[in-house]
């Protein structure tokens, strides 16, 4: 039996009944079966194995208006955007009408550097089909990269009118980071809430309206947000942490110390240890704030320089300044932070207030390295 056949579906082969031996299936039929299992093998990424099965195809159905587009969205996915182009061209001729044909070499060009190319098939695509979310998307980033800054957000919002639910937060973001890079974050509040008010909450799209919310002093909102983000993200510790953080800064510990519970139920980490002590000392629960240090200490982990600057500091509240020193010092040699200038006074600092005049030497000469010229060095 020709092993073509084994692509067709069982069914066509019982199809003849019980009595009556099968027909062998016909060019036609063996063609459709082979699309049909390139198509799996590309969405499975298996790009060689789904081009030969479109090879055995072309051999079988040379003229399938299908079979371009299907070679060409392998290759592109394979970053063949030559090999790409020149199929999708031969798709145009056989199906000019098609939007996706256009919309994909659009995207081509746009990837070979070709602007005005990318473009003009892009508009050809929309012209066919107003919703080509790709389309839209494709056209934003070409504004984007000639300077168009408003076409580059309206296109991106366009293509989150019209994408499928789990792109349209994606698209959002996009068109929040161009207002955002460029210093427009009154604007890109006003599209976080607005996509929000349309039920697009995904926490993603809710942590950067909470970051939003925060800069334009909008705390009680911006709790609010990150509260929900945090709900949705079982695995992110820091969102709950910011909602602490909000609530210390409204003077709302009970809330704070909630906030920082949770983020302490997702992951054990020595910064949170610290804000619950620093919400234990203001309220003069002295020993708790000490068993929240003793928490820090063991739950401490890497090289992170907030989290040890900050648990250097709560030493140095509870009067445990050479062990402060010694955290600091560890920190500030390490080669990704020399060049802190931050940590290296800080460190300076508080070895000249200890009489450490070997370490002072030590971190204004690292400060000198860097490049750094200071009128005195601490």
């Amino acid at each position: 039996m020709n092993p073509r056949w084994r692509v067709l579906p069982l069914l066509v082969l019982l199809a003849a009944g019980c009595e009556d031996r099968p027909s062998p299936p016909g060019p036609k039929e063996q063609a459709e079966g082979y699309y049909i299992k390139g198509t799996s093998e590309y969405l499975q990424g298996q790009f060689d194995a789904a081009i030969l099965s479109f090879n055995t195809m072309k051999e079988l159905s040379p003229e399938d208006p299908r079979l371009p587009a299907a070679y060409g969205e392998v290759y592109l996915s394979m970053g063949r955007f030559n090999d790409a182009a020149a199929q999708f061209e031969l798709a145009l001729k056989r199906d000019p009408k098609r939007s996706t044909n256009w919309s994909r070499m659009g995207f081509i060009h746009a990837q070979l550097g070709r602007l005005d190319e990318a473009e003009s098939a892009l508009r050809k695509a929309l012209a066919l089909y107003p919703r080509d979310y790709n389309a839209l998307e494709q056209l934003a980033e070409i504004h984007l990269k000639r300077g168009d800054k408003d076409s580059a957000v309206r296109h991106f919002a366009l293509a989150a009118e019209h994408c499928p639910e789990a792109s349209k937060a994606p698209l959002v973001l996009r068109a929040v980071e161009v207002l955002t890079n460029d210093g427009r974050h009154s604007d890109a509040l006003a599209v976080l809430g607005d996509w929000v008010g349309k039920g697009v909450r995904s926490p993603e799209l809710l942590s950067a309206l909470g970051d939003e919310q925060v800069r334009a002093g909008q705390l009680v909102p911006a709790a609010a947000s990150y509260r929900e983000a945090a709900s949705n993200s079982p695995k992110d510790p820091t969102l709950w942490e910011l909602v602490g953080e909000i609530y210390t800064k409204l003077d709302k510990p009970a809330d704070a110390l909630a906030a920082y519970r949770e983020s302490l139920r997702v992951k054990d980490r020595a910064i949170v240890h610290v804000a619950i002590a620093r919400l234990q000392l203001a309220r003069n629960e002295r020993q708790a704030a000490e068993e929240e240090l003793g928490k820090a200490l063991e739950a401490v982990s890497g090289s992170d320089v907030r989290e040890l600057t900050e648990l250097s500091d709560l030493l140095s509240t509870f009067g445990r300044k050479p062990d402060a020193l010694r955290i600091l010092i560890n920190l500030s040699a390490e080669p990704d932070h020399s060049k802190d200038l931050n940590l290296q006074l800080r460190t300076a600092g508080l070895a000249r207030e200890l009489k450490d005049e070997a370490t002072v030497r030590t971190v204004c000469d690292r400060i000198a390295n860097s490049g750094v010229k200071l009128k005195k060095c601490p």
